[in-house]
């Protein structure tokens, strides 16, 4: 029996009637890779039976404490209805790429039965209409309550779960015994929490003290200008401009998504000098509220600000959270993609080094040690107020994987939007391709599909203007501009993709639904 962490709970705890805080998948796999070219439902039943035992996130439920005294414990559960947690289902006709996103959707809007272990899976067929798609192709959508995993752990598991070959038999640990908790009596229960609750306090009262003498330091620090003889970058911390993703998110999710292959992506690293794989992120994601915003006549002057995880954790098996977070400037104020791409290298650096100067474990360990209701208070204070979207990107697999011998052809992940942040842009790079979804709500992204074509316009619009210059990029060439205030003007070769709305300031207030401005259509991994 293990009691959630601080960071764990804040998941339970913050979770609404439209806020749903599940984390989640979707994988369309090949069936001609299966034996006989077919994969039965029972196969994939078998599939997970067989496999269950390699992570404990499967069986364990929720024990909570009496009267909320104190956070809940995980207990393991013996008995699992199997069929409970993986359901089979089919798209209705056609069974085009549109009804496989509205049926994502519409399955990450449904809460979790807390009363269960906090995970379902859902087999979908009859996609028969999407493009690319081999004959008898299936979709599954897994998802995981945020309390119980974060984007790496969940990378974790799904390594385990997957086979790294056609063959579905499970990897031989030698270990297929299942540990039983006992459930504490209420008794044992409220003296656990007293004596949580005095720990919590004195350590409490630690961290506070040395939040503020990390702040007192940093303000010294930058009050000087030097420390040890050389100069010290100063912190910023910008305000979010007013958008319509700063609202309340409706309880009907939004998603879609489409493929950057890697390869391409290393074409632009080669072109542009220093520049990461999360720069190139970073510079699609502010290209594509960019353009989306311009085209509703919304888009402001000063940049769009995200909430950007930073995993803390050494040991990806254990499950549970590790994140701290780092404030973003994803440079939506940049018109030219490689503008735009310098200055959102400079600003993945000082999101950086503000996360390192006050400490990247200090929230996280604040949040384990006061009590629920008071870092959620936190967090809408210190994080959601000064963040527009969340973006995120984490390493997958390099290899191909396969469910009961079929080949999983992409790897999509689905987030979290919540009230005041209301976007979320997520990547996972499988098998060679950087898989980019998005998720928001129906009230804010009405047009999912015309996002991803901006996502999409982004990226291409960077490929073009990397492939454009020299094989080698001078010094001069690579440097990062330090000003991303102004809007930089595209070159003609570099405007074919860019909506050519003027830019307006928008307001907090109620938006108005605005008609999106047509772009070119795009293929889903292009």
């Amino acid at each position: 029996m293990k009691q959630l962490s601080g960071s764990d709970n804040i998941f339970l705890f913050q979770e609404q009637k439209n806020v749903f805080n599940h984390v989640a998948v979707l994988m369309i796999f090949d069936v001609s890779t299966a034996p006989d070219g077919t994969v039965r439902f029972k196969d994939i039943l078998k599939h997970f039976d067989d496999r269950m035992h390699l992570h404990p996130i499967f069986r364990r439920r929720l024990a909570n404490v009496p009267l909320n005294l104190d956070r809940p414990y995980w207990v393991a559960e013996k008995d699992i209805d199997i069929e409970y947690h993986i359901r089979h289902i089919a798209l209705p006709q056609p069974g085009d790429w549109r009804q496989l996103m509205i049926q994502v959707a519409r399955l990450h809007s449904r809460p979790l039965d807390r009363s269960r272990p906090l995970w379902e899976t859902y087999i979908i067929e009859g996609l028969d209409n999407i493009p690319k798609l081999p004959p008898g192709s299936f979709a599954m959508f897994m998802k995981f309550h945020h309390a119980s995993i974060d984007g790496m752990a969940g990378l974790h598991l799904a390594s385990q779960l997957l086979s790294k070959s056609v063959s579905s038999d499970a990897p031989d640990t030698g270990q297929k015994t299942i540990y039983l908790d006992r459930v504490p009596s209420s008794i044992e229960f409220v003296s656990r929490a007293v004596s949580n609750g005095v720990g919590r306090a004195l350590a409490s009262g630690k961290l506070s003290a040395r939040l503020a003498s990390k702040v007192v330091e940093i303000s010294s620090e930058q009050l000087l200008g030097k420390k040890g003889g050389e100069p010290v970058q100063k912190l910023s911390f910008p305000t979010a401009p007013p958008t319509r993703f700063d609202h309340e998110v409706s309880a009907h999710r939004v998603f879609d998504g489409f493929g950057m292959p890697l390869s391409r992506i290393k074409r632009v690293r080669d072109k542009v000098k220093g520049a990461t794989l999360n720069d190139i992120f970073l510079t699609v994601a502010g290209g594509a509220v960019r353009k989306y915003l311009q085209a509703k006549h919304e888009l402001p002057e000063q940049s769009l600000m995200a909430l950007m995880p930073m995993s803390l954790r050494s040991d990806a098996s254990a499950g549970g959270n590790a994140i701290g977070t780092a404030m973003i400037n994803v440079c939506s104020d940049f018109e030219d993609p490689l503008e735009r791409l310098k200055a959102a290298h400079m600003a993945a650096q000082a999101g950086k080094l503000q996360a390192e100067k006050l400490g990247t474990d200090l929230f996280s360990k604040l949040i384990d040690a006061v009590p629920s209701f008071v870092g959620s208070m936190l967090i809408k204070k210190l994080v959601i107020q000064s963040a527009n979207m969340t973006v995120s990107n984490v390493r997958g697999p390099d290899v191909p994987m396969y469910l009961a011998g079929a080949k999983a052809m992409c790897f999509y992940p689905v987030s979290i939007p919540t009230n005041g942040i209301g976007l979320n842009l997520t990547g996972v790079s499988y098998n060679r391709v950087m898989w980019l979804s998005m998720v928001s709500c129906r009230e804010m992204v009405p047009d999912p599909g015309f996002f991803i074509e901006c996502m999409q316009a982004a990226w291409d619009e960077l490929l073009a203007a990397a492939d454009a210059l020299p094989a080698v990029a001078d010094e001069t060439a690579a440097k990062p501009r330090a000003k991303a205030a102004t809007v930089r003007k595209a070159t003609p070769a570099k405007k074919a993709a860019a909506v050519a709305t003027p830019p307006a300031k928008v307001s907090r207030k109620p938006f108005a639904k605005a008609k999106a401005k047509a772009l070119p259509a795009a293929t889903r991994a292009k």
